[in-house]
C-alpha cells in the first residue's frame, strides 16, 4: 500500500479554455479508500484521468508513494496504478479469462500463455470476483454487470497499490454492487472512486472530495463532511441525513425543493 498526494492539479482542454477541474489538493493516506462525489459535470471523471495518468495536468502534480507519475514510464505507472473505467473495451473474441489475463502485462513481456505465476494470480482473482463459471465465456457474450465484473477482475490482476474505479457499480444489480461494495472494503489498497450514490460514498468511504462544476468544495471523512446543507447546496435538492436505528448508521432522504 502507498500513500497518493494530489497538489494543485488543475486541466482545460487547451490553454486558452476555462478550467474543467480548477486547482484541487487532496492527501491520501496509504490503505484508505477516498470517494470523489458531485452531480454530472462536476470534474470527477477528468480528476480520474489525471490520476491514472490518461492525462497530464495543466498545473500541480500526483505522487504515488513519494513518486511524481510523469516521471515514470507508462509501464512503470502500470505497475504501481490500476484504472476501472465506465467505458468497456471491445472484446476482439477474447474469452474472460484472456481478459483478465491482460492485467498481467505490465508484469511481463507481453501478452503469453505458460506463465504459472499469472496463471495463479488470474485464479485468484477469478475466484475473488466470482467469475470461474465465466471463464471460458466470449466477453462480448456478457451482460453489462458480468462485464464490469470482469474489468475489476483485470485490474486486480494488475496487482496495483492504488486502485482507481470511476463508478464501478454502474449497470450492476442490487446483490453485484453489494458484492463490489463489500471488495473495496475488504482491499488492502489505496482506493480512488467515484460514486453517484451519497449514502454509498458514506457506507464505503474513509474520506470524500466534494466537487461542483469543477471546483473542490470539501474534502474529509465523510460524516462530517457530508452535512445537510453542504449536500443540498451541491446537488440542489433539500437532503436530510437520518440515523438509523438501533445501529445508529446514518442514510440521506432526499426531496425537490419547494
Amino acid at each position: 500500500m502507498v500513500d497518493l498526494d494530489v497538489q494543485n492539479v488543475s486541466w482545460a482542454p487547451n490553454r486558452s479554455t476555462q478550467p474543467v477541474l480548477h486547482p484541487t489538493t487532496f492527501s491520501l493516506p496509504a490503505g484508505r479508500v477516498l470517494g470523489i462525489v458531485g452531480p454530472n459535470g462536476a470534474g470527477k471523471s477528468t480528476l480520474l484521468r489525471l490520476l491514472y495518468r490518461f492525462q497530464k495536468p495543466h498545473t500541480g502534480h500526483v505522487h504515488v508513494g513519494g513518486q511524481d507519475i510523469w516521471s515514470m514510464s507508462a509501464l512503470g505507472c502500470a505497475k504501481r496504478m490500476a484504472a476501472v473505467l465506465q467505458e468497456q473495451p471491445s472484446a476482439f473474441g477474447l474469452t474472460v479469462r484472456e481478459i483478465v489475463r491482460l492485467g498481467r502485462v505490465p508484469h511481463s513481456s507481453g501478452f503469453f500463455r505458460g506463465d504459472t505465476g499469472s496463471d495463479r494470480i488470474v485464479d485468484e482473482v477469478l475466484t475473488t470476483l466470482n467469475l470461474h463459471s465465466l471463464a471460458e465465456r466470449g466477453f462480448g457474450t456478457l451482460s453489462g454487470g458480468e462485464r464490469q465484473r470482469v474489468m475489476v477482475a483485470r485490474a486486480l490482476a494488475q496487482e496495483p497499490e492504488v486502485l482507481i474505479l470511476d463508478e464501478p457499480t454502474n449497470h450492476l444489480d442490487v446483490r453485484h454492487q453489494l458484492e463490489i461494495v463489500s471488495l473495496i472494503q475488504s482491499l488492502c489498497l489505496t482506493i480512488v472512486v467515484s460514486l453517484h450514490d451519497l449514502n454509498m460514498a458514506a457506507g464505503v468511504c474513509d474520506d470524500v472530495l466534494v466537487l461542483k462544476n469543477g471546483h473542490p468544495q470539501g474534502f474529509g471523512p465523510p460524516e462530517t463532511l457530508l452535512t445537510d446543507a453542504l449536500v443540498s447546496n451541491i446537488f440542489r435538492v433539500d437532503a436530510k441525513r437520518e440515523h438509523l436505528a438501533p445501529s445508529g448508521a446514518s442514510h440521506f432522504s432526499f426531496s425537490l425543493p419547494n
